[in-house]
């Protein structure tokens, strides 16, 4: 009697139960339904922003392509070496995805240079000359014994997607930090056009636009200091054009403060010195290329101070005030077998200067000797160098470089007396061996013969390291 109504009563709850539980497993799948379609529109939305961007970065680096090439083309060799312009940055700026990505919007590509050097001169270089020729003040080999070197520190980076900027900040073995380059340009024009204004190293030249620590050479060549002042460098602007040919074919001016030797700083509005120059080059079959130029600069000086030994053998400064025009010729030729330069590889370098000038000139300016004096000045000079680097294994390097001037016959005028010393060529032979571990240090020797006067040799040995820290681009075919 008692089973039949627990049956009924068990029978009873069964049928209560069910449909809560079903009802309760109708509620769980609604809600994961719910949740599976939230994911989804989420994961869709990220995925729609992640291609926006996408597209974004796209289209800005297709617009900043053929300027960057542009930027890049005396650095890309016409083998395609890459060449050396500051790194930028290449991505775009992008909105922001989350709280503090705002703080990360600034990031430059930051690079130091390391630099050091053991000279040993047999002649004073606080007197430094170079017959026939009036030097600037920093022109010449550098001090004696242990010194830091020209060390410099780099940022660089878009701006945004118009422009890009770089910064090169130098510190000099006499303690003193100076503004080496700063300048801006424009990476949207396009049709090969790229725009440069600041401060930088003028494109005249082949060696002009390198920094020294990419020289072959501890020094530069007597040429570039006889006629530039060791490096030529201008505040103004720059505009290069890459013409679009198989070919590589670049034209450049550059308009500027005219304040670099062989000009000099004057209180005067307007352009203080122009030039132009034009570069082309080629490859041979897979193993040789080659890079040739010409370049034209206009500059005027005004009481432009150098220094210079006199008839009687004296350490005078003179002044010069008058017009500077100056013409140069470059040519570079690379071997590497098949275009591996890794084993072994060889470079053939030179250029050929041509310089004019007319003014006046003041001899014994500062009246050291009691004897100031101006005269007209007039001078038509050349010179020159070549050299060759034969890397004959992996990581070492030996090279050779043959310097020469030809003073001219300088009208002195009334100086003539005091300073003429005709029939003199100053000359040199250098010698350089160096070592190079890696991409981001190098270490070298180097011994010079320099015949700076009659009867005067100093004897240059000198023992250097480079280290890069950071991001540096490659360097300039």
């Amino acid at each position: 009697m008692l089973r039949i109504p627990f049956a009924r009563a068990a029978l009873a709850s069964a049928l209560v139960v069910a449909p809560v539980a079903h009802a309760a497993s109708d509620a769980e799948l609604s809600q994961l339904h719910d949740e599976i379609s939230a994911l989804r529109q989420s994961y869709e939305a990220r995925i729609e922003a992640l291609e926006a961007r996408v597209k974004a970065a796209e289209a800005a680096a297709e617009r900043a392509s053929e300027a960057q090439k542009a930027n890049n083309a005396a650095a890309v060799s016409p083998a395609g070496n890459a060449a050396a312009v500051p790194p930028l940055a290449t991505a775009p700026p992008s909105a922001p995805s989350a709280p503090g990505s705002a703080a990360n919007a600034f990031n430059p590509a930051i690079s130091a240079v390391l630099e050091g050097v053991y000279s040993n001169l047999s002649q004073d270089p606080k007197r430094y000359s170079l017959a026939g020729f009036g030097l600037a003040e920093d022109a010449g080999p550098g001090r004696r014994g242990l010194s830091l070197g020209e060390s410099e520190i780099t940022l660089a980076a878009n701006v945004d997607p118009l422009f890009a900027g770089s910064l090169t900040i130098a510190y000099t073995p006499e303690n003193t930090v100076s503004v080496e380059e700063a300048y801006g340009i424009a990476t949207s024009v396009g049709n090969g056009i790229v725009p440069k204004f600041g401060r930088f190293f003028s494109g005249i030249g082949y060696l002009n636009e390198q920094h020294q620590h990419a020289w072959d050479f501890y020094d530069a060549p007597l040429a570039y200091q006889a006629f530039l002042g060791g490096q030529y460098g201008t505040d103004g602007a720059q505009v290069k054009w890459l013409a679009p040919t198989d070919q590589f074919l670049e034209f450049g001016a550059e308009i500027g403060n005219g304040d670099s030797f062989p000009g000099s700083a004057r209180n005067r509005n307007g352009v203080g010195a122009f030039d132009v120059f034009a570069h082309t080059g080629g490859d041979i079959g897979s193993s040789h290329s080659w890079r040739a130029g010409l370049s034209y600069l206009d500059t005027r000086a005004g009481d432009r101070d150098t220094t210079q030994f006199d008839t009687s053998g004296n350490f005078v400064d003179t002044r010069f005030t008058g017009k500077s025009r100056l013409a140069i010729a470059d040519f570079v030729w690379k071997y590497a077998p098949n275009g591996n330069a890794i084993d072994t590889n060889f470079k053939l370098q030179g250029e050929y200067f041509w310089s004019r000038a007319r003014g006046d000139l003041t001899y014994d300016a500062d009246g050291s000797f009691g004897l100031p004096q101006t005269a007209t000045y007039g001078a038509v000079q050349n010179g020159g160098y070549v050299q060759g680097v034969w890397q004959f294994r992996p990581m070492w390097r030996a090279g050779l470089r043959y310097d020469r001037l030809n003073p001219g016959n300088p009208d002195y005028g009334a100086n003539a007396p005091l300073l003429a010393m005709p029939g003199f060529y100053p000359q040199r032979y250098t010698f350089m061996v160096d070592w190079t571990p890696s991409e981001f240090s190098r270490f070298r020797v180097q011994y010079a013969r320099n015949d700076i006067r009659p009867d005067v040799t100093d004897n240059e040995w000198f023992l250097q390291y480079i280290l890069t820290l950071g991001a540096h681009g490659a360097h300039k075919f």
